[in-house]
């Protein structure tokens, strides 16, 4: 099934305690050009999410917006700076002695130790970089999924008219070969009736007017175009009924069907086909509009 370049996704889950919301969202474009915005703590892992979604997406214009936020304390560790609280505690209790020799009594707690400056230190958790961008990762892909869902249901829109239009084009184009027989018979009528006309008395040579015939047959012939055009949508109904991204391939197919409307138009100075060249080309170029959309 075909997919469209426009899309939108989006996922949230909690992991590794953290609340990770992830949005992927992309417009047409030529080549793929995925642009990732996320905290600047967590860029490390930029190059996965980029690997991800160029597995997932061929082309167009990606933009992924990743946020992170922390569930709790478990990102900090409490430590304590055994050699200075040990000397600390010695000097406490040297000092006691001292005071209890002179009368005073003082005695410290632990609660007292924790206050002095540097005892006790806060510090980040050492974090696990791999562990942390597999979660990103995880949740990408939940958000990649509904993406691709919305691309898909837009695909099939898509494909449909294209479809119908290739139907269009086929029912137009055996009008031009139905017609363009008839082009040739009615030339021979005028040009037989001219030159009776113009000769009236002197008889009129068949043979001549048979070569006059053949050679304006030959020059207004769109047997060969409309066998190519009958061909290139054939090859494109098989390309929308693929799994393949197919959209750089059906731009090109356009404009070979387009090549092939414009030479049935210059061959042909019939009034009805002339006609039928101008539905052909309007219904190639609402084909090539919608081919833009497609990855």
């Amino acid at each position: 099934m075909i997919k469209s370049m426009t899309g939108y996704g989006r996922a949230r889950e909690q992991r590794g305690g953290r609340d990770i919301t992830v949005e992927v969202r992309s417009v047409n474009n030529r080549y793929l050009d995925c642009t990732v915005k996320m905290p600047r703590a967590y860029i490390f892992a930029e190059d996965a999410v980029k690997s991800r979604v160029q597995k997932a997406v061929s082309r167009g214009k990606v933009d992924v917006f990743i946020s992170v936020d922390s569930l709790g304390a478990e990102e900090t560790v409490v430590s304590v700076n055994e050699p200075l609280a040990k000397a600390y505690i010695s000097a406490f209790t040297r000092l006691r002695e001292l005071g209890a020799g002179q009368g005073v009594r003082e005695d410290f707690s632990v609660t007292d130790l924790a206050r002095i400056p540097d005892v006790l230190t806060v510090t980040k958790a050492e974090e696990d970089l791999e562990s942390i961008s597999a979660d990103l990762c995880a949740v990408l892909e939940d958000a990649l999924a509904a993406y691709n869902t919305m691309r898909a249901t837009e695909g099939q829109k898509l494909a449909e008219d294209i479809l119908g239009r290739a139907d269009t084009i086929e029912t137009i184009t055996a009008r031009v070969e139905e017609r363009s027989p008839q082009t040739v018979a009615e030339y021979r009528e005028k040009l037989l009736a001219k030159m009776q006309e113009v000769l009236q008395s002197t008889t009129i040579d068949e043979g001549r007017i048979l070569t006059e015939a053949a050679i304006f047959a030959d020059k207004v012939a769109v047997d060969e175009e409309t066998v190519r055009l009958h061909s290139h949508l054939s090859q494109l109904r098989d390309m929308l009924r693929g799994d393949a991204p197919v959209g750089r391939k059906l731009d090109f197919l356009i404009q070979e069907i387009n090549r092939e409307c414009n030479t049935i138009g210059s061959k042909c100075s019939d009034l009805a086909i002339a006609r039928d060249v101008v539905d052909l080309k309007a219904e190639v170029e609402k084909i090539r509009e919608q081919v833009q959309n497609i990855e």
